[in-house]
């Protein structure tokens, strides 16, 4: 058993090209190499951040913990804020990321084995 306090967790911070718009850390909490599983992370966005429409050849689990953050699709845009819980199905093109008054922050879970791929410049 590991109990994880996300608050002890460092921040550190990503130059991931897939991240825009302002500041972006992230908190490794479980990687693929303990779990053999699924990766779990969290991300913390800076007002206005986002990633750039991508994919990931799993499904994605994103759990709301701080903030005010936007979920889009092709199709659609929804407001989400804390405890909220999104299911992103496998190959759907979307990104996440905070409102510009809020900061943002969620925990990711996704197969150990997924890929993900940008297809917004």
């Amino acid at each position: 058993m590991k109990v994880i306090r996300p608050d002890q967790v460092a921040k550190q911070p990503t130059s991931n090209p897939l991240f825009t718009g302002g500041t972006v850390t992230v908190q490794p909490l479980l990687t693929d190499k303990e779990t053999k599983q699924f990766g779990m992370s969290v991300v913390n966005f800076g007002k206005g951040a986002r990633n750039k429409f991508h994919t990931h050849t799993s499904d994605q689990v994103l759990i709301v913990t701080a903030g005010k953050g936007i979920v889009a699709t092709e199709r659609e845009k929804v407001t989400v804020g804390v405890g909220d819980i999104i299911h992103i199905p496998a190959n759907e093109v979307h990104w996440h990321g905070a409102t510009n008054d809020s900061e943002f922050s969620h925990i990711y879970f996704f197969s150990a084995d997924s890929k993900t791929k940008q297809v917004e410049a």
